[in-house]
């Protein structure tokens, strides 16, 4: 896979891009990780990316013309097309879920903006989607470009060498079912007054994984109960979520 960004501070993305699993992904050849200076693409000696908003009001509005002309460019660098991603609060809200279906294309290019937004007709013009991390405001892309690009890179095949790593974890698909994942231990056994549960020092792999898929369905029912609306849940679960509530209403 490749990964790219148009950013006003490609900079940013050096350090996080190149350190642990998405380090050793890169050294590995799993995928590649290009940024790219959006004033590479203006014409004025200023190098301007902004400029007022016709109709007045607060703030920088960034120019359609260097997004175009960046990501046309940037486009025809390679045979390869790649999936061009906006971020605006208008996107399709990111998910476990999102993440599984961006790992399927296989050149990502993601535009980061900045200031007080975006001249619509860039949308129009080269955006294949959008993504909203969530109802909140960042300082720029940047940040959310490097969090969807981790949210991928790990469900590529070899990136976290366990395989099994990224369908055990919440929110996967493949094993959860969009489920919070089960509470973890390791040594010591006892710290504290708190304990590890016995089970999971049993060696009984039948108890421990039916220990696991209950605990997942408490810790979801307690902490993200909005979860449950959508998952895929058998009956002896459901019996299992029944008993549960009933036992702390007691």
């Amino acid at each position: 896979m490749i990964i790219e960004a148009l950013s006003v501070f490609p900079d940013v993305f050096d350090a996080y891009m190149h350190a642990s699993i998405l380090g050793r992904a890169q050294r590995e050849e799993i995928f590649e990780f290009h940024s790219y200076d959006l004033r590479d693409w203006t014409y004025d000696r200023h190098r301007s990316v902004d400029d007022e908003p016709y109709g007045g009001g607060a703030g920088m509005l960034m120019k359609v013309e260097p997004i175009v002309h960046a990501v046309e460019s940037i486009q025809q660098a390679r045979s390869m097309p790649a999936r061009t991603i906006f971020f605006t609060p208008a996107g399709t809200p990111f998910s476990q879920r999102e993440a599984e279906r961006l790992a399927g294309y296989e050149r990502l290019l993601f535009v980061c903006g900045r200031y007080e937004g975006i001249d619509e007709r860039a949308f129009e013009l080269v955006a294949d989607e959008c993504i909203s991390l969530g109802d909140y405001v960042l300082t720029g892309g940047e940040l959310a470009a490097m969090v969807v690009s981790d949210a991928v890179v790990r469900l590529l095949p070899g990136a976290l060498g366990d395989a099994q790593s990224s369908l055990d974890e919440s929110f996967s698909a493949s094993l959860s079912h969009g489920l919070l994942e089960y509470a973890q231990y390791t040594r010591p056994a006892s710290f504290r007054g708190h304990e590890v549960p016995e089970v999971l020092r049993s060696g009984d792999h039948a108890r421990i994984k039916r220990w696991r898929r209950e605990n997942s369905l408490e810790r979801t029912l307690r902490f993200r109960p909005d979860l449950l609306e959508c998952a895929h849940l058998s009956h002896e679960e459901l019996a299992f979520l029944e008993t549960y509530c009933n036992r702390e209403k007691s």
